[in-house]
């Protein structure tokens, strides 16, 4: 027999007519609720059957406080991503509070801890470092979902862009422009779980040149993706004979490609005219015009709302995984263009394959 989807806190705000932060205000009991959008609400719980969980929420401490793991507060992606979480967040009456961990396992388990500890209602975590196994074991005691990582996973969610797209969709605009030899900065550093979008990109990179026939000419520029060790890989490549020389560059993340930027710009090298770089992510300062960079968008806003939207439906209740990939979509600027030695008439051939921003 199938068993019948639990009614969420959506499904009342719907069958009252009401919004979803009203209801919110009904289950806490708030102030400035009138008495007939209480009944209107009350009567829509009890027609759905709808059980908030209260007990369960009560032990954890009835906070309604969400708790936003990061890394990198460098990373203007990741500010984006909350910006989404905030936004639902706020509709249902939660508060958002951020906490940052420096680079290693052990300053991010004691942040971790600490959110636990202060009893919030759920945690979001922006791609942790660290086995599976601790996360898994982290999701059995509070509701969590991971943003950036790739499932599967047992007992939390996850929200990552289709990393394994997204790298294809840079190689494919690359090599429809002439491109052949294309590096990508990689961030190796510390080495990544198989989930996690750098290890993820860089397969979908591999993957992408071996299927035009690029195989020799993979190439994994190491380092962190931080604007400081993109500049170092900027400076790097610039260094290299010209005959070693990628003529584009797959940036692995915008806040590393814009690094890049000014690193090979600082060496003398014309973007895009003797080097093509593409970014991933699409954050506010790709689309500024002296820059202009070419990068693959992920919708970070909804990312981080449908994240938000997964751990409050955690939080009542709802036990089963559920991973989402968010599908990517280039988006072409100023930083890409035909190889300097290309045949303009072939390069030029195939450049209309992709919408232009």
């Amino acid at each position: 027999m199938e068993q019948l989807k639990r009614a969420t806190i959506s499904d009342v705000a719907v069958h009252a007519g009401v919004s979803r932060a009203a209801v919110s205000k009904v289950l806490r009991n708030a102030y400035g609720v009138s008495p007939a959008m209480r009944t209107r609400v009350e009567k829509s719980m009890a027609l759905l059957n709808y059980r908030p969980l209260a007990a369960a929420r009560g032990m954890r401490g009835n906070s309604y406080t969400l708790g936003v793991f990061l890394v990198d507060l460098s990373n203007t992606f990741f500010s984006v991503l909350v910006e989404g979480v905030r936004d639902v967040a706020e509709e249902l009456g939660y508060q958002v509070l951020i906490g940052q961990a420096r680079h290693g396992l052990d300053a991010q388990q004691k942040l971790i801890d600490a959110m636990v500890d202060r009893r919030m209602d759920g945690l979001l975590l922006i791609a942790p470092f660290g086995p599976n196994e601790e996360l898994e074991k982290l999701g059995r005691s509070i509701p969590v979902v991971v943003l950036g990582r790739h499932g599967p996973a047992a007992h939390f969610d996850t929200v990552a862009s289709d990393d394994i797209a997204g790298s294809a969709l840079i190689v494919d605009h690359l090599v429809s422009l002439g491109h052949q030899r294309i590096s990508m900065l990689a961030n190796t550093q510390p080495s990544s779980e198989p989930g996690m979008p750098q290890t993820v990109r860089r397969e979908g990179y591999d993957l992408a040149m071996k299927k035009h026939g690029l195989d020799e000419w993979i190439d994994h520029v190491p380092g962190r993706w931080g604007y400081e060790s993109g500049l170092e890989a900027g400076r790097s490549l610039a260094r290299r004979p010209l005959a070693k020389r990628p003529t584009a560059v797959h940036g692995g993340a915008d806040v590393a490609a814009l690094g890049a930027f000014t690193g090979l710009f600082d060496s003398g090298i014309d973007i895009p005219g003797d080097m093509s770089l593409v970014g991933y992510d699409n954050v506010p300062a790709a689309s500024l015009p002296p820059i202009g960079l070419t990068t693959v968008d992920q919708s970070g806003v909804q990312m981080g709302r449908q994240a938000a939207e997964l751990l409050l439906s955690r939080i009542e209740g709802r036990q089963e995984s559920q991973h989402i990939l968010v599908p990517p979509r280039l988006i072409i600027r100023r930083t890409t263009c035909p190889p300097a030695l290309a045949d303009a008439s072939t390069a030029g051939s195939t450049r209309r394959s992709f919408p232009v921003e």
